[in-house]
């Protein structure tokens, strides 16, 4: 068994038929092209990650401290 239920023989029949309609210099630049659109969109997801962690750290950088928290129990009076 293949990919899927389809046998080798299948693939390459496939493939065959592929190659005779196209050609192999067609198949060579459309392979060509898919391998540099592939390249290109890896490069900009690397890219767009690096410009996402920097802006990160540039917010934080960027805060300043709200306030001051303070470490206190409260204590009730009656008045009685």
């Amino acid at each position: 068994m293949g990919f899927g239920g389809i046998s080798p023989w299948s693939l390459l029949l496939i493939l065959a038929i592929v190659i005779l309609l196209f050609g192999t210099k067609k198949m060579r630049n459309i392979g060509g092209d898919l391998g540099g659109a592939i390249k290109n969109f890896k490069k900009s997801m690397r890219e767009g990650e690096e410009s996402t962690a920097e802006a990160e750290q540039q917010k934080l950088n960027s805060e300043q401290p709200g306030g001051e928290v303070i470490d206190a129990k409260a204590e009730h009076k009656d008045k009685a």
